[in-house]
């Protein structure tokens, strides 16, 4: 397929819809895991679902309402609304009700509650996302073919989804995205396509809309596209690395005279303070702690430092208002609007508290012994779902970010681990495998 750029429409925010050119909906939300979740309603009903909006079953989404009390409504944000170039439909985000109120445990609406919080500090929030994934032939029974040699960087020989990785860049405006780089990641098969950073709230959004353009145009083509954390064992997993900054007046709040300033450095450290609970949260699947292990670039010490790409939380070598902290355990299986409140909050309480962030390094983590390590004061994220959770319960403000939906969230993903460890007994396989089972590949290649 060859598409030229003048016949993408690129997405506007102005909430119109042309009922002559689309006929039919999308309305989208996500679940408790972050998957994208929806109905499709014919175009005439647009104003409808934005001042009244459309009232659905909410017993069957992971996360959401029991049987006994299942009646939500969904509301649209008209600001999000986009035509959808390859389907020939609109697309529309917005806000879950319950008896007329915001229900508790809709993620995009927790994200809205704590970015309320922070303008009320006095900030606004920017992030970049860098979501990776694989590209993969299925065969059956969970039999993935790699369709590319590639490794980190390759050009043109090795890279046979240049085309493809093309065509969901040029998708990409439609939906309000601005790519910026293509490029192909570590492992053979695995990719990377970096878009715009914005203010927190859109840049969950293009999250969603994101793998949803890479999933689509690679189905286009006869392949799978996977943002698993870790879909093979002995290759790179897949991260999403966050690059978080805050605002204040029209100005970059992180930028100081010499690096960051005291405002970075306080919210770093409420970052670092309540990493462990977080990656719950940033974290949250059985298969995350599949790629956090030692001897990848994917980090699993909580320090820092300027430039190293062995610490959880790197500065990047940009000054001005191009100053930022780069999150690097995130992956793409975390819910974005959960995640973004969660991280936001503790770097709002580091603030709030004057945290000074420790374990500061510049070597790299990984060569260190354990001595000098814990002398670093340098401690390690949890290396289990089941670890990460019990941090989580032990975590007040990590779980008062979650607002409403922590119980869902903490008692769907007990199940989860409880599931995991029924399957592996079945096998014969210890907790501690770092091995990719087939119950995680059904689980979790959606991702």
């Amino acid at each position: 397929m060859v598409i030229k750029m003048n016949e993408i429409s690129t997405f506007k925010g102005d909430g119109q819809v042309n009922l002559g050119k689309v006929k039919f909906i999308q309305l989208i939300f996500v679940d408790i895991n972050g998957v994208p979740k929806g109905m499709e309603i014919p175009a005439y009903r647009y104003e409808e679902v934005i001042e009244d909006g459309i009232a659905f079953d909410g017993s069957s989404i992971p996360g959401f309402q029991g049987i006994e009390d299942s009646d939500l409504v969904f509301r649209g944000d008209p600001t999000t609304y986009a035509d959808v170039p390859w389907e020939g439909v609109g697309r529309l985000y917005g806000y879950i009700y319950k008896d007329g109120k915001p229900y508790h445990a809709d993620p995009r609406g927790i994200l809205k509650e704590a970015l309320e919080k922070l303008s009320k500090a006095g900030f606004t929030a920017y992030v970049g996302s860098e979501p990776e994934f694989y590209l993969f032939q299925k065969n059956g029974s969970w039999e993935l073919q790699i369709p590319d040699s590639g490794g980190y960087f390759d050009l043109v020989t090795l890279d046979k989804a240049r085309e493809l990785k093309r065509e969901v860049a040029l998708y990409m405006p439609a939906l309000g995205l601005t790519p910026e780089i293509l490029h192909h990641e570590v492992g053979n098969g695995q990719h990377e396509i970096d878009f715009r950073y914005d203010e927190a709230l859109r840049t969950a959004d293009n999250i969603v809309s994101f793998k949803y353009i890479v999933k689509a145009v690679a189905a286009m083509y006869g392949l799978y596209a996977t943002f698993m954390p870790k879909p093979l064992y002995g290759f790179p997993g897949n991260g999403m690395h966050l690059h978080i900054s805050l605002w204040r007046g029209g100005e970059n709040a992180f930028t100081g005279d010499e690096g960051l300033s005291e405002t970075a450095l306080y919210f770093l450290g409420g970052i670092l303070k309540h990493a462990k609970a977080l990656s719950a949260v940033t974290n949250p699947t059985v298969n995350s702690y599949k790629r956090l292990v030692p001897g990848y670039e994917a980090p699993v010490y909580i320090s820092w430092g300027y430039r190293n790409r062995s610490a959880l939380v790197r500065v990047p070598a940009f000054w001005g208002n191009g100053a930022r902290i780069e999150y690097r355990c995130p992956d793409s299986s975390a819910n974005p609007y959960l995640a973004f409140a969660a991280i936001l909050m503790a770097g709002l309480e580091g603030i709030r508290k004057k945290t000074h962030p420790e374990a500061y390094v510049e070597e790299n983590v990984y060569e260190m012994s354990g001595k000098d390590r814990k002398a670093a004061g340098i401690e390690t994220l949890p290396g289990s779902l089941e670890e990460a959770l019990e941090e989580l319960r032990k975590d007040k403000i990590v779980k008062d970010a979650l607002s409403g939906a922590y119980r869902n969230f903490i008692e769907y993903k007990e199940r989860e681990w409880e599931a995991y460890v029924e399957y592996l007994g079945s096998k014969g396989l210890p907790e501690d495998t770092k091995k990719v089972t087939e119950w995680e590949l059904e689980r979790y290649f959606h991702i």
